[in-house]
């Protein structure tokens, strides 16, 4: 058909599969197994459904100071998407804008390279390390705009501050994105250096250690200058991209400080106790600081493992692809839910 000559075709990113039966150990998507703060459903109970005829805050105002407070910084500081995915997306359309690659690692999150074919961005992987770890000279070469997530994913690997401080100091003249969207299961932040480099721009989430993912929503914490520049980009093709609900809800579970630690120290704590079990059944992987493992086993591929594990109602994710076709990224659930998973595995290694 000659119409088709002018669609935009990509290959669009893949999601881990959501399933709808029921007794499934769900393990694929990162997502908290634990509820959002009790605020949270309280607050929820207390909307009045009148207001949802109106237009929400386009600035998510609410939402932006509650995380101010948090961070002591701006409301102006403050950027708010749906999701982290949509704040990321808009950070390549306003910040990705020449003729020079943008610099990602080649194990990443996949979403990256989807965003730059979307949008016409040239990009250019580096490749990581045996340890899969970042070579911040990799990142010295000519670019247009840098983007890593820290921890990784999906190796969980966390870099250090004075390794992405090598890399801002090498690239004053373009941003520099840090997708800080697992750093609250045992990482340092790089938020410190906001106050020093203007072309950092850090994004944050919801959906993990706040256990709000199907409410979607995500930030971005930089200089006013680059803040500014994204929202001229937003509303520019949407304003009222957050609703109210979600807006509410957020800053509710800002709020409450304690629930979010316990909860990311009860997901932590059972995080190590099964980097223990796994290592007694032979698998091997990189230290994380996230809520999942990125384990492959000594001897059986991961593609076997991952079939074996559905079989049994166990969603775990798996990609076919070079360098980490033997891995599977799992997701750190209950101590119930990891205890099925190890009974699992175990008759799967016996084999």
């Amino acid at each position: 058909m000659s119409w088709e000559k002018s669609v935009r075709r990509v290959v669009p990113y893949v999601p881990g599969e959501q399933p709808k039966q029921k007794g499934i150990i769900k393990l694929n998507t990162n997502e908290n197994p634990y509820p959002p703060a009790p605020g949270v459903e309280r607050r929820l109970k207390e909307i009045d459904c009148g207001t949802l005829r109106l237009y929400p805050d386009p600035d998510a105002g609410v939402l932006a100071k509650e995380l101010a407070v948090y961070y002591g910084l701006k409301p102006s500081q403050i950027f708010v998407g749906v999701g982290s995915d949509d704040v990321i997306s808009i950070a390549f359309l306003t910040f990705f804008n020449s003729d020079k690659p943008v610099l990602f690692p080649d194990v990443t999150y996949s979403f990256y390279d989807v965003w730059a074919d979307l949008y016409r961005i040239p990009y250019k992987l580096c490749p990581l390390d045996a340890d899969f770890r970042i070579n911040p000279e990799d990142y010295r070469q000519e670019n247009g705009g840098i983007i890593f997530p820290n921890p990784n994913a999906p190796t969980g690997v966390l870099e250090s501050v004075d390794t992405v401080e090598e890399i801002l100091k090498a690239n004053p003249k373009v941003v520099v994105i840090v997708d800080e969207a697992y750093i609250d299961f045992g990482g340092e932040s790089c938020l410190p250096l906001l106050s020093r480099y203007e072309n950092l721009l850090v994004v944050q989430t919801f959906s993990k250690s706040r256990s709000m993912a199907g409410m979607r929503i995500g930030f971005a914490i930089g200089s006013e200058k680059l803040i500014r520049y994204l929202n001229d980009v937003k509303f520019s093709f949407n304003s009222y991209t957050m609703n109210l609900p979600a807006q509410l809800l957020g800053a509710e579970a800002v709020r409450d400080k304690d629930y979010f630690l316990k909860t990311c120290s009860k997901i932590m704590e059972t995080r190590e106790w099964v980097k223990g079990e796994l290592q007694k059944l032979d698998f091997h992987f990189p230290d994380s600081k996230a809520n999942f493992l990125f384990a492959a086993h000594k001897t059986i591929s991961g593609k076997e493992i991952f079939t074996a594990l559905r079989e049994r109602g166990i969603y775990v994710r798996h990609w076919d692809k070079p360098r980490i076709e033997n891995y599977l990224r799992i997701t750190i659930g209950t101590r119930e839910e990891m205890d099925k998973l190890l009974e699992a595995l175990s008759e799967i290694v016996a084999k």
